[in-house]
């Protein structure tokens, strides 16, 4: 059953409309909240005036941080020490720091009555200069804390470079690389319901990838033990990062819903989740590669200022993924990494599909092109000359991180196979003899990692026949209800259909860390695989009990346990007694990779970029389910596009948001996709029992270089920064000047 191509169960449901969103939960005598948010990005608080909002017809509650003084700060992800000195109020207090900063909240009878109070209110701020750039927010002539500096966090990654090194080299190559700010435009936005329970307790429905992590936040800032809270996640409309943490608007619409004695509604629109947080990407990175005549790479440097936003909430989690994924693919032996998360007049930045791993491969792959461009190299050849060879894995990276095992050149070759690498060229070097538009091919080739922390998961047989398989994982979108059943089936030796998850609520997953940095199935998979083998041997044990034989005369295969001529099932040990086992398990995270090729052609006149063809090989370890895995490689690949030719949250030069809607920040509809070749490699994680790494992210990796690449291969270009991300017509038209 592993490697089955089974449809998604769950889809039968989704693409009927029967899904169940948190709009879709109805919970009696429920109030909705709208936030009142300052338009200016810098400045001091003077007053917010509710009058009028509380006098328009259904508004039941209006309040500001004056109404709401003992709300607690909002709780840092991962790293307290980034956030302690700089607290983000849940409400802003004596200043507002981005455009969209909820100031004030007001309570209706519905979303619309709310909406009527918010418009009525007024906020007034004396502006103060803003700052939106990382690397001059870090010269820090404009201070969004007075008394601190902008640089919320700096760290250093492997030693520094001796001068000699970079004196020596027979080339060395600088650039400068912007990852642009991007939104995570989930198909749903962020959601939450907030019910009171009799004693003080609470019951929660969110939108939400970590329903344990909210749980333990929410009973945190309350001072609830953890067990009176319940948090349930319904189906989710998409995540990619940005629903991982507990928000300041979870902890207003918490304490409204304490205070009213009333179920309180949060669904955040479209504009308010493409101008303020989360956002994702948004770093400015220095590079320095030097190497001999022969492309062998001796030295790497990269300097990082991350803008993490008005409040460092997560820390310095992205740049630091970035900075310990710096030497990707290649056996570099000096890489030196230093990495600033810097504060910002703009919305706080949030993991976003790939989180650091993306912008890491966008800088030394950009770079690896670059210097093969100077020494007048194939960049194939280039890469290859510098590959971490398959007899050094384990391999332990300057900056680190020990990769587990790969074959990165076949990977490569894999990708030149499938696009056809010789063909295109040859039709390159025949367009440039005929002045015909140019095209150029690019390459990629990436290491991600995966999976982090343990994981919860148990099985259980029931007395009908099924099972249920129990996970502290939450599915965001990924086919969890297919693959996990998937697993637990291939170990049981029956059908699919018989197994049922059970995941995404508190009450019932007693532990769990949720699903993020494609570790679902290479951590939580994993744990349900040795669950489902524990509960084999108990039912082996139990059965040699019922049955008066030893342990080992006891057979099980497909559901039935047979001993001496009898038989018996876990469904009848079941109605004897609960059969149940559970598991946690903390594997080493994993190191999937692969290479992605582009063919590109570029109109000179206008500037359009026309992606003719876009190979991905990927290497995922094994694969429980490919069409599962086809799925999330098609989307995240079409998310890489985005960022390469299309998305960008801007803002006007005082930081108002100019990408307010769907007109102004671009998405790739299907009209944009490009024929699009996926294969893939197989090298098995030696650390867990299904060899499963991590998938979901590989496209947001390395699409992007891999075009970007293409492009200034078909414009021949050296110079990197004529091209920064993302290609639109006017930068392509520009460079090609």
């Amino acid at each position: 059953m592993i490697g089955e191509r089974m449809p998604r169960r769950e889809d039968a449901r989704l693409l009927r409309g029967a899904g169940r969103y948190v709009a879709d939960i109805r919970v009696d005598g429920c109030l909705d909240a709208a936030f009142v948010c300052g338009a200016v990005a810098h400045g001091e608080l003077r007053g917010v005036d509710l009058e009028r909002a509380r006098a328009v017809p259904g508004v039941v509650a209006a309040w500001s941080h004056a109404d709401l003084p003992d709300l607690p700060p909002t709780p840092p992800m991962l790293d307290a020490d980034s956030a302690r000195e700089r607290p983000w109020p849940p409400l802003a207090s004596g200043r507002v720091r981005y455009a969209g900063e909820p100031v004030a909240v007001v309570i209706g009878t519905d979303r619309y009555v709310a909406e009527d109070g918010r418009d009525a209110a007024v906020v007034r701020v004396d502006a103060l200069p803003a700052v939106l750039d990382p690397a001059e927010a870090a010269g820090g002539a404009v201070r969004l804390f007075p008394g601190l500096g902008n640089v919320a966090e700096e760290r250093e990654f492997g030693a520094p470079i001796e001068q000699d090194v970079w004196r020596g080299a027979a080339v060395v190559v600088e650039a400068r690389y912007r990852q642009q700010r991007l939104a995570h435009t989930s198909i749903e936005p962020r959601a939450i319901i907030v019910r009171p329970e009799a004693g003080g307790g609470l019951t929660v429905w969110a939108s939400h990838q970590a329903p344990h992590r909210l749980r333990r936040d929410l009973a945190d800032a309350f001072g609830l033990r953890p067990e009176r809270v319940r948090v349930i996640v319904p189906d989710v409309g998409g995540a990619f990062g940005g629903k991982s943490e507990t928000w300041p608007e979870y902890l207003v619409v918490a304490a409204a819903a304490r205070r009213l004695g009333r179920p309180v509604r949060w669904l955040q629109d479209r504009a308010e989740a493409l101008t303020g947080p989360p956002h994702g990407r948004d770093q400015d990175q220095r590079v320095r590669m030097a190497a001999g005549a022969d492309g062998r790479i001796v030295a790497y440097e990269l300097h990082i200022d991350a803008g993490v936003g008005a409040y460092p909430h997560t820390g310095a989690f992205v740049p630091t993924a970035t900075a310990m994924m710096a030497g990707g693919a290649y056996a570099i032996a000096r890489v030196h990494v230093r990495t600033r998360a810097v504060v910002t007049n703009t919305a706080p930045t949030a993991p976003y599909r790939g989180a650091g791993r993306p912008e890491a491969a966008a800088a030394i792959e950009r770079t690896v092109d670059l210097l093969a461009r100077r020494l007048g190299l194939d960049p194939a050849e280039v890469r290859r000359r510098n590959f971490i060879a398959p007899q050094d894995f384990p391999y332990r990276t300057p900056t680190g991180f020990t990769y587990d095992s790969g074959d990165y050149a076949a990977a490569l070759d894999r990708a030149l196979r499938e696009l056809d690498y010789g063909h295109w060229r040859g039709e390159q070097a025949r367009r440039r003899a005929a002045g015909r538009a140019p095209i150029g091919i690019g390459l990629c080739t990436y290491v991600e990692r995966a999976g982090m922390g343990e994981e919860f998961g148990a099985v259980e047989a029931c007395p009908d026949g099924t099972f249920v398989a129990l996970s502290g994982c939450c599915s965001t979108g990924q086919g969890h209800e297919t693959a996990f059943p998937q697993v637990v089936a291939a170990v049981l030796g029956v059908g699919a259909e018989r197994v049922r998850l059970v995941e995404g609520d508190t009450a019932v997953v007693p532990r769990g860390i949720g699903s993020f940095a494609s570790r679902s199935m290479q951590i939580g998979g994993a744990a349900l695989h040795r669950a489902a083998g524990k509960l084999v041997e108990e039912a082996r044990r139990r059965a040699a009990e019922a049955l008066g034989v030893p342990v080992a005369e006891v057979e099980y295969r497909a559901g039935t346990l047979t001993a001496g001529g009898r038989t018996t099932t876990p469904a009848e040990l079941a109605a004897a007694a609960p059969l149940r086992a559970d598991d946690t398990f903390a594997p080493p995270e994993a190191f999937p990779f692969g290479a992605c090729a582009a063919v590109v052609e570029v109109d000179p006149d206008l500037g359009g970029v026309e992606v003719l063809r876009l190979v991905a090989v990927d290497d995922y370890g094994v694969v429980v389910n490919p069409l599962i895995v086809d799925g999330q490689a098609y989307g995240s690949a079409v998310q890489g596009l985005g960022q390469a030719l299309y998305e960008g949250v801007r803002h006007a030069a005082d930081g108002r948001p100019e990408t307010t809607g769907l007109l102004d920040y671009l998405l790739p509809t299907c009209s944009e996709v490009p024929p699009l070749r996926l294969a893939e490699t197989c090298t098995p994680n030696p650390n867990t029992p299904l060899g499963a790494k991590g998938a979901g992210e590989a496209g947001c990796i390395g699409v992007p270089p891999a075009i970007v690449n293409a492009v200034a291969d078909a414009l021949d270009r050296a110079d990197p920064a004529a091209l920064q991300m993302p290609l639109t017509p006017y930068t392509c038209w520009s460079a090609a000047r």
